[in-house]
């Protein structure tokens, strides 16, 4: 079992990001959560398969239609700090 931490900036608050993020990583077996930051970004982190979190991390860089992704950063971080669920903050 692998984690990832993604930090995603640009226009990514206020649409949707966070519930389409989840649906995606439910979709993909994903454990994690999504949250808005104090700076304008969204930060997702998701333990699962490797294979999935790729998966997840090809579809941060375009997110849901009406976001507008302009960075995508991740950092790799161990199975333990990742919840056990999918969850919206």
């Amino acid at each position: 079992m692998k984690a990832a931490r993604f930090i995603v900036r640009g226009k990514v608050q206020g649409v949707f990001f966070r519930a389409a993020t989840r649906e995606q990583a439910i979709a993909l077996n994903l454990t994690g959560h999504a949250r808005n930051l104090p700076d304008g970004s969204v930060e997702v982190v998701v333990r699962g398969d490797a294979a999935a979190i790729d998966r997840l991390e090809t579809w941060l860089h375009d997110g849901p239609p009406s976001a507008e992704v302009n960075e995508l950063y991740r950092e790799d971080i161990g199975a333990h700090d990742a919840p056990a669920d999918f969850r919206v903050l």
